[in-house]
């Protein structure tokens, strides 16, 4: 076993509960060697998810795409922030190939945010879920998107390749929004929620705990997106990537999360993952 570093332990003590398996396995060197034979990117890997041991272990990545450089800056994030350079138009082909090469049964895919682009991304997006589709035709697929700055046109390119679950995660509740995800905004992200669940798409979304968020704080943001039309919530701990990083105000308690998922599912979510090692992946074939 090992424990995931937690860099401010003058500010807060880290529990004993945060430990993951290190990463070994057959299956873990299978999609290890795809992963570098095909240039592919995968958020966890960039993201620096502690469950990546156990979900590579069974055979499965959330991969991402369009580069592994983001145009935001949010503060509690590890991918790379910068200009990227252009896309990879080969990309789309190389997902389906790997997916396929993996025998995925449900494939996830993400991206960072490419503000810079004309369309933000999004043909890249509907190039690579209509390819997932045609290479693999028995495995579903859910797609983390980000919010295409409201232009919903292009949301719909994507999310009209009928994805079986689109994902948009609010991540924390409107009073923090300004440090924790600064070029995004609440009610946008709200409102792409609501528009992907018009288009009858099933929607899920994911919120990180432990940032300095109160209980009713969290009870009100499962109101918003209950509102607007979210089937799915995630709820995990968040942990400081680096020292550059938002730092953690406090680790969540296991009864705690088991009492978020109670409340969730009593205020209309049909599905609650909650938990301090849960991220928007984790066990998403459960989602569908």
């Amino acid at each position: 076993m090992i424990e995931l570093p937690v860099l401010n332990e003058a500010r807060v003590k880290k529990p004993s509960w945060l430990k993951v398996k290190l990463p070994t396995g057959e299956n873990y060197r299978k999609v290890r060697q795809l992963v570098d034979e095909y240039k592919l990117h995968t958020i966890c890997e960039s993201g620096n998810c502690p469950n990546m041991g156990e979900c590579w272990g069974e055979g499965t990545a959330t991969f991402m795409i369009l580069g592994n450089i983001c145009t935001r800056s949010c503060s509690f994030c590890a991918v790379a922030t910068g200009r990227a350079k252009t896309y990879d138009l080969e990309e789309p082909k190389r997902v389906a190939e790997a997916i396929k090469l993996m025998n995925v049964k449900h494939a996830v895919l993400t991206s960072v945010n490419r503000d810079e682009l004309p369309d933000k991304g999004a043909k890249v997006w509907a190039d690579t879920i209509r390819m997932v589709k045609e290479i693999n035709p028995n495995t579903t697929m859910e797609t983390l998107i980000p919010d295409f700055l409201s232009k919903w046109d292009l949301l719909y390119q994507v999310i009209d390749e009928k994805p079986e679950v689109v994902s948009h995660n609010m991540e924390t509740v409107p009073r923090l929004y300004r440090k924790v995800r600064p070029q995004a905004k609440y009610e946008r992200s709200l409102e792409q929620i609501k528009l992907t669940k018009e288009r009858g798409r099933r929607t899920k979304s994911g919120v990180m705990l432990g940032l300095g968020e109160t209980e009713n704080e969290v009870f009100e943001i499962m109101d918003d997106l209950v509102a607007h039309g979210c089937d799915v919530l995630t709820l995990g701990q968040y942990l400081q990537p680096t020292k550059m990083h938002l730092a953690v105000e406090e680790f969540v308690t296991p009864e705690q999360f088991d009492y978020y998922k109670q409340v969730g599912i009593a205020k209309g979510f049909n599905y609650v993952e909650s938990g301090a090692l849960v991220r928007s992946s984790y066990h998403a074939e459960r989602h569908i």
